[in-house]
C-alpha cells in the first residue's frame, strides 16, 4: 500500500551545505521531532556510494517518525526502500520511476506552473511540489510565483500541493490559505540555530491556517 501524504505536510528538504555538514544526520533528526513530516534528500552532487550512505544515516536516524523520499535517485530509493521519490520537471516520466519502484511508492514531481501541474496529474503522480513562493537563498534573484501559483493549480488539479520557496513561520499561512497541503522548507530549518523549534513554529502556522481555512 502506497504511503499516504500527511496533511498538512511539513517537508524538510536537505542542504548539507548549511551548517556542519557532519551535523546534518542529527538536525534533521531534530526537526522531525519538531514537527517534520516528509524529509527530502536532495544532495545533487553526491556520487551514489555515499548518498546511498547518507541516506542510510538518516532513515535510521527518523525511523518511522516522518516519511523519506529521494530526490531523482530512483536508484538509491530503491536501494534503501525509500517511501518515494522526488522528480524534477526535466527527470524521469513518473510513469517510468513506478516501474522501477513498483506501485507502493510515492512518486512527487516538481512543477513551476498550472501546465507543468496538470502534465503531472496526467503522468499519475501522488503530489506536487510547486514554486518558487518567495525569494529564497537557492533562487535569490530568480523570479517567485507566490502562493497565487498556488491557487490557480489548485482550481484545475486535484493533487496534493506542497509550496516551496523562501518559506518560514512568517509566511508559511499564506500558502496554505492559497490551498496547499504542506511546505518545504531548506534554510528556515537547517539554517535555524536550533531546528526542532524552528520545525515547531513552522508546524504551529501551517496547522492554525489549515484549521482556519477548513472552518470557513
Amino acid at each position: 500500500m502506497r504511503p499516504l501524504l500527511p496533511d498538512p505536510c511539513l517537508c524538510l528538504v536537505t542542504d548539507r551545505r548549511l551548517g556542519d555538514e557532519a551535523m546534518l544526520v542529527e538536525r534533521i533528526a531534530d526537526a522531525v521531532l519538531g514537527g517534520v513530516d516528509l524529509v527530502q534528500v536532495r544532495e545533487k552532487d553526491l556520487p551514489g556510494g555515499r548518498l546511498l550512505e547518507l541516506v542510510q544515516r538518516i532513515k535510521e536516524a527518523i525511523g518511522d517518525s516522518a516519511l523519506l523520499i529521494i530526490n531523482e535517485r530512483v536508484d538509491v530509493a530503491g536501494a534503501v526502500a525509500a517511501d518515494g521519490v522526488q522528480l524534477g520537471e526535466e527527470a524521469l516520466p513518473v510513469s517510468e520511476a513506478r516501474k522501477i519502484l513498483g506501485p507502493h511508492r510515492l512518486v512527487g514531481r516538481s512543477v513551476h506552473s498550472l501546465e507543468g501541474a496538470l502534465q503531472a496529474q496526467g503522468q499519475g503522480a501522488d503530489f506536487l511540489v510547486v514554486g518558487t513562493m518567495f525569494a529564497s537563498r537557492s533562487h535569490p534573484g530568480g523570479e517567485s510565483a507566490g502562493p497565487q501559483l498556488v491557487q490557480r493549480i489548485k482550481a484545475q488539479c486535484s493533487l496534493p500541493v506542497i509550496g516551496i520557496g523562501g518559506i518560514g513561520a512568517a509566511n508559511a499561512g499564506q500558502v496554505m490559505e492559497a490551498g496547499a497541503s504542506g511546505v518545504a522548507v531548506i534554510s528556515s530549518i537547517l539554517a535555524a540555530r536550533r531546528p526542532e523549534v524552528a520545525a515547531q513554529q513552522i508546524k504551529q502556522a501551517i496547522l492554525a491556517a489549515s484549521l482556519a481555512a477548513r472552518a470557513s
